[in-house]
């Protein structure tokens, strides 16, 4: 499978087993930085998220195929499983926390739509000053613990955690509706929605129809779009196609595999047809895609 091609780290350029018993691992961006030369290359962890605060500085952010420079102040959310790399500017300060799964889904559980979060790659800038502020308060607080164990550790990390992720799910702005909704209405949508999703992560390259999915969800294909639209702010079809068009992107940057191998091995049944596709949804053919890609890598090497 062309994903098995990216590499997959415990923590980058570590091949060692989790270097703690807490479940998360907190450190100051140059201190894993300044060991690559403030390169962290395109990498994904299997079952690791990254919350990243940079208080100053700047980075060029590549996450799932897309480059963007960015200056801090900044908090930089990558789950588990999305490709991500970093170029940061040498006089960047900050921290990455670094979550295991268990405490995801402890998080998960304990708050429900709010750690949604942590499930979508996003650079969020911090330009409101108090929230810029609060943000860099809980992140110095769970750097100074991470640091200096103390009774009581644990719990004050995972609170320490839980009032992060808020704040995070504050700056992504969910969407007002979904608070309208009462109590069992949203458990019922969010699940749905949830196995909706793991069922485009197993079938997206089969290409099925919006009714298929719905059947098996044992709603109606109208009802799955409604509750897509109000959790996730996007369609049921615009998530399908948003998935492929991320495996799309991940193909055409990290693999050699031509475009219309790319095309088929996501159920196209022509290369025009998925040019097309991917047109639309990325706003330049494939092979410009790739081209553009290829020249921006090769311009952060210094390669001429």
């Amino acid at each position: 499978m062309p994903d098995s091609l990216v590499p997959v780290f415990k923590l980058y350029g570590e091949t060692r087993q989790w270097p703690t018993p807490d479940l998360l691992h907190c450190e100051s961006i140059p201190e894993r930085s300044r060991r690559h030369d403030w390169h962290i290359r395109a990498h994904r962890h299997a079952d690791l998220h990254h919350l990243l605060h940079l208080s100053a500085g700047g980075v060029r952010l590549e996450l799932e195929g897309s480059s963007r420079a960015y200056d801090g102040p900044l908090l930089i959310v990558v789950p588990a499983m999305s490709i991500h790399g970093f170029r940061f500017s040498p006089d960047t300060t900050g921290h990455i926390v670094t979550l295991s799964r268990p405490l995801v889904e402890g998080l998960q559980q304990r708050l429900g739509d709010q750690a949604g979060v942590l499930a979508r790659a996003e650079a969020h800038p911090l330009t409101a000053p108090r929230q810029r502020e609060r943000i860099a308060i809980l992140v110095a607080q769970i750097d100074d613990e991470y640091r200096n164990p103390a009774p009581g550790r644990r719990r004050l990390l995972e609170a320490l955690m839980e009032a992060l992720v808020v704040e995070t799910a504050r700056l992504a702005a969910p969407a007002a509706s979904a608070q309208r909704s009462t109590p069992r209405q949203r458990d019922e949508a969010r699940t749905h929605l949830q196995a909706y999703q793991a069922l485009i992560e197993t079938h997206y390259t089969e290409q099925p129809r919006i009714e298929w999915f719905a059947e098996r969800l044992g709603i109606t294909g109208d009802h799955l779009s409604l509750l897509c639209r109000r959790l996730a702010g996007r369609s049921a079809l615009q998530l399908l196609h948003e998935r492929l068009l991320l495996e799309a992107k991940r193909q055409l940057i990290y693999t050699n595999l031509t475009v219309g191998e790319v095309a088929d091995g996501l159920g196209f049944s022509e290369p025009a047809y998925f040019a097309r596709f991917f047109k639309r949804l990325a706003g330049t053919p494939p092979r410009d895609f790739r081209r553009r890609q290829d020249e921006q890598e090769g311009n952060a090497s210094g390669v001429p």
